[in-house]
């Protein structure tokens, strides 16, 4: 019996799951998944010791014909992300934080069986 391809949203949250193992993997620890506001998501905010991380998973399947998942997080999704953080961390009164900007970018198969997970620290 073969596996189906999975859909544009269950593979984005194949995606996240596995970025987040990997960052809890490394000692970061999460703060919030999926953190919505008026101007936006982020996908995971964690600490990285000190560091407030914000972290934008981006996840392909396939031979990439869509670009590289990173090619994907482009000057417009950056300004969104860095506006988004600006929010939370005005609402968590952490302004004062060290911030860095993550980008994890998960390849998976069609069946989103994760190949391959890249972190880009300080991304943008």
């Amino acid at each position: 019996m073969t596996q189906s391809r999975l859909k544009r949203k269950e593979l984005g949250a194949v995606g996240e799951a596995a970025a987040e193992q990997r960052l809890k993997e490394q000692g970061f620890r999460l703060l919030a998944r999926n953190w919505r506001c008026r101007t936006g998501e982020i996908d995971i905010i964690a600490m990285d010791g000190e560091i407030l991380v914000f972290v934008e998973v981006r996840t392909r399947s396939g031979r990439g014909a869509f670009g590289t998942p990173l090619e994907s997080v482009n000057a417009r999704k950056q300004r969104q992300i860095i506006e988004t953080s600006q929010v939370y961390m005005h609402q968590q009164r952490q302004q004062v934080r060290q911030v860095r900007y993550d980008v994890l970018a998960v390849q998976t198969d069609p069946t989103g069986v994760v190949l391959h997970i890249e972190q880009i620290r300080n991304a943008f």
